[in-house]
């Protein structure tokens, strides 16, 4: 690996607060759900399924991250799942807290 490791984000994942996709993120639409590009860090990663994608995509006009789960419409069953991965992507930077009150 060439060049410094990006920085992790390490503040935690709060789903009562404000998220959005990184600028610096792109998402490419695919049957499976979505690839992931960060143009900073170059990497590319995958969102798995399509609901997955909605909820990334809900999150910048919700006015927090579990708001965003019931515009996307996930299952109540499956708040814990989506939270936990949304989780996963704060960690890795591809969302971020729009830093609202």
């Amino acid at each position: 690996m060439n060049g410094p490791l990006p920085e992790s984000n390490t503040e935690a994942f709060a789903p009562d607060r404000p998220y959005r996709l990184s600028p610096s993120v792109a998402l490419r639409p695919e049957p499976f759900g979505a690839l992931v590009y960060d143009f900073t860090t170059r990497k590319l990663s995958f969102l798995k399924t399509r609901l997955l994608v909605d909820v990334v995509r809900a999150l910048d006009e919700a006015p927090d991250a579990r708001q965003a789960l019931a515009a996307a419409e996930v299952p109540d069953a499956e708040h814990d799942r989506y939270l936990s991965a949304l989780a996963g992507l704060a960690s890795a930077g591809t969302i971020e807290d729009r830093g609202e009150s």
